[in-house]
């Protein structure tokens, strides 16, 4: 529940309750400084590892000059002629001074005043601006979002200098109180949409955003375990959301959360990139094709070969020379599904894999996946192939969850035309047709881009 009270006139009574509140003693990153201005008992509250030291070396210093005749009589005035720094508010209840404590501020009480001065001279953690790994470009610019959240806006601020701009922000999370900011053109982005969006922020209820951004947009849209195409998109890269920004659509940022959410969202969106806009427009539409082309092929590729494969006289003469001539030991539906299992458990020995080690493994492990694997007749050389086409088109696109989206959809064709010949196949289209069409998503519109009731 919101904590209720009102900031007293006394200062030993506004102490006494914010050392009730918060471990102070048992805390040491929560510090309490004593100090006299203008005669009058004060008491600053902050956390350090939060606060700029020089900063407030120097607003201590002014104080010192302060003397009692020259203290203004309410709060407002003291900060107006007493206190020396650009960000000052005055609060008067204790649930929105904690708040701002928790979240770095400084607070300081004097006595006599009833309302707690809150001096916003705090620092985050951050590391540099630099390229993101994910979402990177050949011509375009090399900063990248950071898990400070006023850095980000402040990246898209640098980009788009028009009054239209607004960034409205709000806290989530009764105990986390994560910042997460509501980023569009005034002018431009869809009403309907902004006051959605808004609605369902507002109405969010829980105890906190522990992953973030993944959890705000688990509360932003209940999604249905069993379509696995993403919601949302997701990038990195301030010159990105800073293009959909201007046109017309909705940025989330979240604090601690070094990427942005785009909404709406369609297929077409969460398949491009930067290089698409960086190139003329020939090349953009080569590098828009080609990399549509090579998602069609990661989902459909060994599916119409294993369906070929089971089916020898559909093949057409021209291209009878991919049909398998070594011996089959094991299944090929069972071939493709193990290297599907061992495509992902290589790529998570690659995340785990210290970077010195990270050359030796790959070259163990292609020797012992590759050569070996077939020799030992584990696997036919040509499903090797096609499975490695697929693994490296995965990273085609920029979109981490789509890959995992194609792949299951891949799988789904896989058993299908294993266990229903020619009819699995057909049925596992349709059920990828359909789980691509009716993807709702929270701006109403499926990924085809298609208005749905």
């Amino acid at each position: 529940m919101p904590d209720t009270r009102i900031v007293t006139a006394s200062a030993k009574e506004n102490v006494a309750y914010m050392n009730q509140i918060l471990p102070v003693k048992d805390s040491f990153d929560l510090v309490q400084r004593d100090l006299v201005i203008g005669e009058r008992e004060a008491s600053f509250f902050f956390i350090d590892g939060f606060m700029k030291d020089e900063v407030m070396l120097k607003i201590m210093d002014s104080f010192l000059s302060v003397a009692k005749e020259d203290m203004p009589g309410s709060a407002t005035g003291f900060a107006r002629q007493c206190l020396p720094y650009v960000e000052v508010d005055t609060i008067s209840d204790f649930d929105q001074v904690l708040r701002n404590l928790l979240s770095g501020t400084t607070c300081l009480f004097i006595d006599g005043y009833e309302a707690c001065l809150v001096i916003d001279c705090r620092t985050y953690p951050a590391r540099s601006v630099g390229e993101p790994e994910k979402d990177k470009s050949l011509r375009g610019s090399r900063d990248g979002f950071v898990e400070t959240i006023v850095f980000n806006t402040a990246l898209i601020r640098r980009r788009i200098r028009d009054p239209h701009l607004v960034m409205q922000m709000m806290e989530i999370g009764d105990s986390s109180r994560t910042d997460v900011a509501l980023c569009y053109m005034s002018d431009r982005a869809d009403e309907a949409l902004l006051k959605n969006v808004e609605k369902r922020l507002q109405s969010i209820h829980t105890g906190d955003l522990r992953m973030n951004q993944q959890s705000l947009a688990e509360e932003l849209f209940k999604r249905k375990w069993f379509n696995p195409f993403p919601k949302f998109k997701f990038t990195e890269r301030p010159d990105t959301a800073a293009a959909c920004l201007l046109e017309g659509k909705v940025v989330i940022l979240v604090d601690n959360s070094p990427s942005a959410m785009i909404l709406p969202t369609s297929i077409l969106d969460i398949i491009e990139e930067a290089n698409d806009y960086y190139f003329p427009t020939l090349t953009q539409i080569y590098l828009k094709f080609s990399r549509g082309l090579i998602t069609f092929l990661t989902v459909f590729l060994t599916p119409v070969f294993l369906l070929f494969m089971q089916n020898l006289n559909w093949l057409p003469e021209v291209f009878r020379f991919v049909a398998i001539r070594d011996t089959v030991n094991i299944p090929l539906v069972f071939q493709l599904l193990m290297l599907e299992l061992a495509i992902d458990g290589l790529r998570l020995a690659a995340l785990n894999t210290p970077s010195m080690l990270s050359t030796p493994l790959s070259v163990i492990a292609g020797i012992v996946m590759g050569e070996f694997s077939v020799q030992s007749g584990w696997f036919n050389s040509e499903v090797m192939l096609y499975m490695a086409f697929v693994a490296v088109a995965n990273y085609t696109q920029p979109n981490f969850e789509l890959g995992y989206a194609l792949k299951f959809m891949r799988l789904l064709l896989l058993i299908l035309t294993a266990l229903f010949n020619w009819v699995g196949f057909a049925a596992g289209c349709v059920i990828v047709i359909c789980s691509i069409c009716f993807n709702k998503t929270l701006s109403g519109r499926s990924y085809l881009n298609i208005k749905l009731n």
